[in-house]
C-alpha cells in the first residue's frame, strides 16, 4: 500500500501538515504544504491557467514534491505538495 487517506480539520493555505505515522514500528513524521495558485486576470483561459499550474509546479521546492491537484474555483486552485523526505523519529 503506498497511500492512505486521512481527513484532517480544514487548513490556512500556505501552512504545513505534520502527520506522525508507525510503519513496522518505525515512526516517520510526513510532512503536506498546502499552497493556493491565484488566477492572475478576471477570466483567464485554460491555456493560461495550465502555464499558471505548470510555471507555479516546475518552480517550486524541490524537497516537496506535488502529490494532489484539487479542484479549481473562480479565483484559484489548491495545490498539496508532500516533503519528499520523512523525518525519521
Amino acid at each position: 500500500m503506498r497511500e492512505v487517506v486521512i481527513l484532517i480539520p480544514d487548513t490556512e493555505p500556505e501552512q504545513n501538515v505534520e502527520i506522525e505515522v508507525r510503519i513496522n514500528g518505525r515512526k516517520k513524521t510526513l510532512q503536506y504544504r498546502v499552497e493556493l495558485v491565484n488566477w492572475e486576470g478576471t477570466a483567464p483561459s485554460a491555456q493560461e491557467r495550465f502555464t499558471v499550474l505548470k510555471h507555479r509546479i516546475d518552480a517550486y521546492d524541490k524537497d516537496w514534491e506535488l502529490v494532489e491537484i484539487g479542484a479549481p474555483d473562480r479565483e484559484n486552485i489548491p495545490l498539496v505538495f508532500r516533503k519528499k523526505k520523512a523525518v525519521q523519529d
